[in-house]
């Protein structure tokens, strides 16, 4: 047995050892290629691989990477680039990706439309009837476009069984921790056919924070029905987390198509339709509102934007309330003031200041204090240029002097007579002295130093779409 006297001297010891032989760091490229190469074994079947057998293995690393990359519709370069690495990282499913909507290898179903469900235990932080509202809403998504009926049991083996586990809790595939895969569920069948599993260390909420347990829920019920992941970001079958609000969810049109593949329209003599996620290379996109920000270019549409950077060129397209929560969705004007470093956001009468990814305090404020007219309840577009704000509306537009904080006399004026050869204005940002204006499907460039237009094209052309 070590004595006290001996303590220090062993603490010492130790010290001078792990001096005098320190162990080697692992490099970042290390773990780089460890989170790559377990991301893609989780997820896209990639075989296992010891580390001594990597140099000879990197043909299938890099062609199942570039498989991932096609899925989420990133740049295929098959390197873990930045942008690879960040969708790697984010929150999602732990059932393996497929593309589209698409249903399980095998195509499982169910073949009684009347299955029963039962909540074997429940989340330490979350109340018990949120919970129980959480899934039976989830559910409902799922039975409303088709003839599927679900009915809670309180004992006795369900068809689907959903209980909140940690770490490995028995199914091969255990959980993280906090973050990272959220939960799972596994196709219909017998046994453990169609039960859903949730990582019980995961903050649960019926909120916007953290993560909403009636869309993670819903996800993974479609798991339990047949459906595989979808590359469609706007699919409640996208294996990554986004928060949408609850309370007004549709079932996106791409899932709708799914789950009717499987299992028939339903009786309603009124089928429900879905929402469809914007196109960037659709021929008839329009954009509800373009800004700057920090040398980004951000593209909204309903409940989407696309973000470019002026550099690498690269465009992404994510969900507003991915990185806004409190934001409504269809921003409708936006517009970034140099001299403040804020970018301002407008829906209706209503508007909101960003510090970069920040929304400020004491927001939405009302339009009313620009100075428009109680007539104005809505903005079309804005831009600032050289301390001068312009908001189109209609046919119209005003011109705001920032510094002095005050509507400028003589406005609104007519759209047409200032920027001939435009009528109104969808969405505008300015770069390089010009006014990039949109209106319809198509773009109009005007020199501000010519004071005439110089080129007109496809809105979509920047978004990389030829």
């Amino acid at each position: 047995m070590l004595s006290l006297k001996t303590l220090p001297l062993l603490l010492l010891l130790h010290t001078q050892l792990s001096t005098a032989f320190p162990v080697p760091a692992e490099s970042l490229e290390e773990k780089n290629t460890k989170f790559v190469q377990n991301y893609l074994e989780k997820f896209y079947h990639l075989p296992k691989i010891h580390q001594s057998e990597r140099k000879n293995s990197t043909s299938v690393i890099v062609e199942k990477l570039k498989e991932m990359q096609r899925f989420f519709g990133l740049n295929v370069t098959g390197k873990p680039d930045d942008e690879t690495l960040k969708t790697m990282e984010k929150p999602r499913c732990g059932v393996p990706d497929g593309s589209d909507f698409m249903l399980t290898p095998g195509n499982p179903k169910w073949e009684n439309m009347n299955l029963t469900y039962r909540i074997r235990n429940y989340p330490f932080n979350l109340r018990k009837d949120d919970v129980e509202t959480a899934i039976k809403r989830a559910f409902e998504i799922w039975s409303d476009p088709t003839p599927l009926n679900f009915t809670r049991i309180l004992k006795g083996k369900a068809d689907i069984e959903i209980g909140f586990f940690i770490k490995d809790h028995g199914d091969n595939s255990p959980f993280d921790g906090p973050n990272g895969i959220l939960a799972h569920a596994f196709q219909p069948g017998y046994g453990i056919g169609g039960d859903a599993h949730f990582d019980a260390e995961e903050t649960w909420t019926n909120t916007s924070r953290n993560y909403n347990l009636f869309l993670v829920a819903a996800h993974e019920f479609g798991h339990s029905l047949g459906l595989s992941h979808s590359s469609d970001p706007g699919a409640l079958m996208y294996p990554t987390y986004a928060f949408r609000e609850p309370s007004t969810y549709l079932l996106p049109q791409d899932d709708i198509n799914g789950i009717q593949a499987i299992y028939g329209h339903s009786s309603n003599p009124i089928q429900p339709t879905g929402p469809s996620t914007p196109t960037a290379c659709d021929p008839r996109l329009t954009f509800d509102a373009i800004t700057t920000l920090r040398g980004e270019i951000f593209f909204f549409k309903d409940m989407y934007f696309w973000r470019r950077h002026p550099q690498l060129r690269s465009v992404q397209q994510d969900f507003i309330s991915l990185f806004w929560p409190s934001l409504p969705n269809g921003i409708q004007a936006a517009y970034e003031d140099l001299d403040k470093d804020l970018v301002f956001l407008f829906k209706g009468n209503q508007y909101w200041a960003l510090s970069g990814y920040d929304i400020q305090q004491g927001y939405p404020k009302n339009i009313s204090n620009y100075g428009f007219p109680c007539s104005v309840q809505a903005i079309d577009a804005a831009v600032s240029y050289r301390g001068k704000t312009y908001f189109f509306v209609n046919n119209q537009f005003w011109r705001y002097d920032n510094q002095g904080q005050f509507m400028e006399p003589g406005y609104p004026k007519s759209i047409a007579n200032t920027f001939q050869g435009i009528e109104r204005v969808d969405a505008v940002f300015q770069q390089h002295d010009f006014f990039f204006f949109f209106s319809g499907p198509r773009y109009y460039a005007f020199n501000l130093n010519a004071h005439r237009f110089t080129r007109v094209g496809r809105g979509n052309k920047w978004l990389n779409c030829r």
